[in-house]
């Protein structure tokens, strides 16, 4: 399944994805941004956690069934150039900028803005085709709890 999932993300013109798949590849893009910095702490799995349940109604072990199965995709998954270009090209523009406020939420998780967690999430937001300004705003946002 996973397999598929990457060989279907990864063709020249990837298709939609259906929620289930989506859903899938952008909570492992949560899981990449997390293990940025090498130190994948459960305070982060556990912020995983919380964003799935919030924005796909998921109960808790729901929600740590699908982040154990985008773990195992993030760890498949192409360079990261590769796989979030992927994203774009298969998931709305809304639902990635949506995606980039929780990815700070990932990022802000410990209370620490990792140099590497920040570059790399930077980098993600270019290529899902978000522009700086709105990383910024979205970064504000879940800095001033909104």
């Amino acid at each position: 399944m996973l397999g598929d999932l990457l060989k279907r993300l990864t063709q020249p013109e990837p298709p939609r994805l259906d929620d289930t798949d989506a859903r899938l590849a952008l909570t492992a893009l949560l899981v990449r941004i997390a293990r940025a910095d090498e130190q994948y702490e459960a305070d982060e799995a556990a912020r995983i956690d919380r964003i799935t349940q919030r924005r796909y109604g998921l109960t808790e072990s729901g929600a740590q069934a699908l982040r154990s199965e985008a773990e195992a995709l993030e760890s498949q998954a192409p360079d990261t150039v590769r796989f979030t270009r992927a994203i774009k090209d298969a998931v709305p523009y809304e639902e990635r900028l949506s995606v980039i406020e929780v990815l700070w939420e990932v990022v802000l998780a410990d209370g620490e803005r990792a140099e590497e967690e920040d570059a790399l999430l930077r980098m993600v937001s270019n290529f899902l085709g978000v522009s700086d300004r709105d990383s910024a705003l979205a970064r504000q946002r879940i800095e001033d709890g909104a």
